[in-house]
């Protein structure tokens, strides 16, 4: 499945809206407050460091959409696509 990028977040699009790059769920693993860091998971278990600034706060659990090692968004149990 390959969504259409769009501007409208309702739609559930995992896609950049500015460069139409692919966004991908991460799970926080830990984060760093101080610099605006989370340590996040992706759905295959790799870890990455992610920057937080744009959807801060986070906490270990929570869902992002990350782009190009920056957390864009966050999604909801329903949004979360495997």
């Amino acid at each position: 499945m390959s969504p259409t990028p769009t501007s409208d977040p309702a739609c559930g699009s995992q896609h950049c809206i500015t460069c139409g790059d692919v966004g991908d769920p991460s799970t926080v693993v830990a984060v760093d407050p101080d610099r605006e860091l989370a340590l996040c998971a992706g759905p295959d278990g790799e870890r990455s460091t992610v920057e937080v600034a744009l959807v801060a706060p986070v906490a270990p659990g929570d869902v992002l959409l990350v782009h190009a090692g920056t957390a864009i968004a966050r999604l909801d149990d329903e949004a979360v696509v495997s």
